[in-house]
């Protein structure tokens, strides 16, 4: 199986606040589903509450919780560990949220597929872990313009 982690991470690994993702961005929605489609997403609880439609079309979508265990549409599982042992060996797997689902993964992760947004927010309350012993593969840099207020770019990482 192959693991990608998959975020849209400001300057200061600001990912989100108060359980929404700070940015919006067109381009970066895009590029998530284009990514993810087909595939499966692993995310917790709370990144599954805040999803405006619930799971997400054409995916297989599992949910990490150790309150409840069941979701409309999702595989739920108590812990990452046992989420992948439920995983088969040829799929591919996106994890897509929160800071605490990220912190787990990252150690088992082969891919790092972030948006990098040039800009520091104020107030956010969760942060993407710092992450150490990758290389970048590939940087796709994008300007600010009518749909998208700050610079950003596509930066895939592997593990060196």
């Amino acid at each position: 199986m192959r693991i990608s982690i998959i975020a849209a991470v400001a300057r200061n690994g600001a990912i989100g606040k108060d359980n929404k993702l700070i940015y919006r961005l067109p381009d970066d929605m895009k590029r998530f589903k284009a990514l993810t489609t087909g595939h499966t997403v692993i995310m917790g609880r709370k990144t599954f509450e805040s999803l405006p439609k619930g799971a997400l079309p054409n995916r297989r979508n599992i949910v990490l919780s150790r309150i409840r265990h069941a979701f409309d549409g999702c595989d739920c599982y108590s812990s990452l560990d046992e989420a992948l042992s439920h995983c088969g060996k040829d799929e591919d797997i996106y994890v897509i949220g929160g800071a605490e689902v990220y912190a787990q993964a990252i150690g088992m992760a082969d891919r790092l597929c972030l948006t990098e947004i040039a800009d520091t927010p104020e107030g956010a309350d969760a942060f993407f872990p710092t992450f150490v012993g990758w290389r970048e593969a590939s940087r796709e840099e994008h300007a600010a313009d009518y749909r998208h207020a700050y610079p950003f770019a596509f930066v895939d990482y592997v593990r060196i």
